[in-house]
């Protein structure tokens, strides 16, 4: 099921979920994302949680805060072109989004952490790694992978696919600019309204607040990305959340990114890939960081 469908069967008296507060932050050099946080405990050690393709980090997040924030400093980012989170006329790369959270932590004061990817945060979480080693100290990923498509055929008919919609409408401006300065001017007066009293109504106005031409560009990023070459470099503590019941990153290409980290515990979740909105999804993803943080600090676990 999409998330538009997990949207229209949901009630429409179910309540906005109880989210932290968010602000908007100022990368230098790079632009202004959007963070929600919570402090936990005095001491405890950060986790930031990177989300998937077309949600945001209350979206994607919002049954974790709580459970999470019992042991951690919780930050929880907008990617670029997602909801809140940076705008740009450059094209979505996931690499950006990885560089975009390593200046999170430098503006936040944040020597490193533990790095939480769900399904497109997957990736950036490798890739925060991979561009920034120092920056991370565990890792956990949550219905993802390490490559998304299987052959150069089907990674061919995604890079096609999107690039109609991404690319093409690109080069002749009619995508990239007019619909990106109609949602603009859409979104201002929609920021100082009363946050919605549904839950319905809340998750679309936060999908209504997506730059549609990078959630494009984003979905031909997943589609290409490949970590083979260096994924087996990983070398900080690694949790892997399988999503058992997920058809669109199966089960096995979820156990084969365990397989490929050589730290790497596997914990399994009877869910499909909208796990993320399941309640018993916070404690499972909570156990998932606490098993990295174990690894970290066996004294203070």
């Amino acid at each position: 099921m999409s998330l538009l469908g997990t949207l229209r069967s949901t009630p429409e008296e179910v309540p906005t979920p109880d989210l932290p507060f968010g602000r908007r932050v100022e990368l230098p050099g790079r632009g202004t994302t959007f963070v929600r946080e919570v402090e936990g405990p005095p001491g405890a050690p950060t986790v930031v949680l990177l989300h998937g393709l077309s949600a945001s980090g209350g979206l994607n997040w919002f049954q974790a805060f709580r459970p999470l924030a019992e042991h951690f400093r919780v930050l929880a980012l907008d990617h670029r072109g997602h909801a809140r989170g940076l705008r740009t006329r450059k094209r979505f790369r996931l690499a950006d989004c990885a560089d975009d959270v390593a200046a999170l932590l430098d503006v936040e004061g944040i020597p490193n952490a533990i790095a939480v990817g769900y399904s497109m945060g997957g990736p950036i979480a490798q890739l925060l790694w991979h561009r920034h080693p120092d920056k991370v100290s565990g890792l956990v990923f949550c219905a993802t992978s390490d490559r998304f498509m299987p052959g150069r055929r089907e990674q061919l008919v995604v890079v096609t696919a999107m690039g109609v919609l991404a690319g093409t409408t690109r080069a002749g401006d009619l995508f990239a600019r007019t619909p990106v300065e109609w949602v603009t001017r859409r979104q201002r007066p929609s920021e100082l309204r009363p946050r919605p009293e549904s839950f319905r109504n809340w998750a679309r106005a936060e999908m209504r607040r997506h730059d549609w031409r990078m959630i494009a560009e984003a979905t031909q990023a997943i589609g290409t990305y490949d970590a083979g070459a260096w994924i087996r470099d990983i070398d900080v503590p690694s949790t892997v959340l399988v999503t058992t019941e997920d058809r669109a990153v199966p089960p096995i290409d979820q156990g084969r990114l365990a397989v490929n980290l050589p730290t790497a515990t596997i914990h399994r979740f009877s869910d499909g890939h909208l796990a993320c909105v399941n309640r018993s999804f916070g404690p499972a993803v909570t156990d998932a960081a606490l098993d990295v943080a174990r690894r970290l600090d066996p004294v203070r676990a």
